[in-house]
Order: C-alpha cells, then sequence, then structure tokens
C-alpha cells in the first residue's frame, strides 16, 4: 500500500471510469498494476503538472504510464471517456444527451483558412 495522493481516484469516481478504461488483455505477461493505479498516475501528472519522468516512485513507472496514455488516446479511448462522461452530465442535467446546436465563430474559422499569422496581421489593418 501506498500514501494516498489528493489526485487519487475515489471509489465512486473508479466505479464510473472502471468500465470506460480498457480491460487488462489476457495472455502474455501478467500486469504489474492495475488500471485503478494507471490512471491515478496520470491523473497526477495532469494535475499537478510535473513531467513524466517526475512521477512519484511510488506510483507506476513514468514509462508505463506515459505508454498506457498515449495507447488510449491512439485508440479513441480518451475520447470514448469523454463521451460517455459529457452523456452523463448532460442526462443528470435533464438535457439531451447530444448536443443540439453549435456555434461557430467566423473570425476562428478565417484565421485557420489562411493560418494565424497572415489573419493577425490582416486583422490589425
Amino acid at each position: 500500500m501506498r500514501k494516498k495522493y489528493a489526485t487519487d481516484l475515489t471509489d465512486e469516481e473508479w466505479q464510473v471510469l472502471e468500465p470506460l478504461i480498457p480491460p487488462i488483455r489476457t495472455g502474455g505477461r501478467p500486469a504489474d498494476h492495475t488500471r485503478r493505479e494507471i490512471l491515478n498516475a496520470i491523473i497526477y501528472v495532469l494535475r499537478s503538472g510535473c513531467q513524466w519522468r517526475m512521477l512519484p516512485h511510488d506510483l507506476p513507472s513514468w514509462k508505463t504510464v506515459c505508454t498506457y496514455y498515449r495507447n488510449w488516446r491512439l485508440d479513441g479511448t480518451w475520447e470514448h471517456i469523454h463521451g460517455a462522461l459529457r452523456k452523463e452530465l448532460r442526462a443528470t442535467e435533464g438535457r439531451q444527451a447530444e448536443a443540439s446546436a453549435a456555434i461557430l465563430d467566423s473570425q476562428s474559422v478565417k484565421t485557420t483558412e489562411k493560418g494565424e499569422l497572415v489573419a493577425t496581421i490582416q486583422a490589425r489593418k
């Protein structure tokens, strides 16, 4: 057991997130760390702003944590989590699960067409 950090997931938070995290794969080398501990380490980096290599030694190694973060980014896990949590939040607020409107800022659209520097120079004229 390790000392609990302020950024660690509560049991209630973990119950919501656990079904959204890819399970440990069967076969091959057994996992050294639970998915909850990996997620606790990722949240520690995000909340504290520390570098991956500065993770405390009682959390999984920075290489392991960084690899999981990257793999979950590439396989869409983070987008899936975000979408599921957004739908749940909207439902608890009594809103439709999916947004029915969007707002586009015309200045932002113009900026993306030409590149930031050109659009900024033209806007100053």
